[in-house]
């Protein structure tokens, strides 16, 4: 999966988390072996998979679908103050 923003990865605790433009996904492997993972600055983001490419990706998928409406209701959204700008 494509980025828009350079990755960086570092432990935390036995988990693994990265931080994408100004979302942070944290990811960590269940005792069962699926992995799960979560937008933290979207709090209640989350999403499972079986690999960890498959939960990152259904995460993102849903992060962007929990901005998409925040958006269509008029919620203003920091974190996307720089991804738009108004062509002069």
């Amino acid at each position: 999966m494509a980025k828009i923003a350079a990755t960086v990865d570092f432990a935390v605790e036995g988990c693994i988390s990265r931080e994408i433009g100004m979302l942070r996904i944290a990811l960590e492997q269940e005792d069962d072996g699926r992995w799960i993972a979560e937008v933290i600055d979207l709090p209640g983001v989350m999403a499972y998979g079986n690999s960890q490419a498959e939960a990152e990706g259904k995460v993102e998928a849903l992060a962007l679908r929990v901005l998409a409406d925040r958006l269509e209701h008029g919620e203003v959204i920091p974190e996307l103050s720089r991804l738009f700008v108004v062509a002069a």
